[in-house]
């Protein structure tokens, strides 16, 4: 069980200003946070593959090939600045 001096200093170290009606607060978050992993840790998981996630992702593959899917003209028709061929913007120091 975590108490409030604990708190205290897990705040100190990871410098954050906690003020003590909080900590009793958390003292009783991060003792039930802990005990709930304590139940995890009872369960058997030895028979269990190692998942990066719990959902199959299908990475589509496909060949990359350049294409030109926009004119120049078409693209530069929404710039606010143009000198016909490039974009104008401002100078940045």
């Amino acid at each position: 069980m975590i108490n409030k001096e604990e708190v205290a200093r897990i705040a100190e170290l990871a410098r954050l200003d906690v003020e003590e009606a909080k900590q009793e607060l958390f003292a009783g978050q991060l003792s039930s946070i802990l005990q709930y992993m304590e139940t995890l840790n009872e369960l058997d998981t030895s028979e269990v593959e190692p998942l990066y996630s719990p959902v199959e992702h299908d990475t589509p593959v496909r060949e990359d090939e350049p294409e030109s899917r926009c004119s120049r003209e078409e693209v530069l028709g929404n710039a606010p600045e143009t000198d016909g061929k490039y974009f104008i913007v401002p100078k940045v120091v």
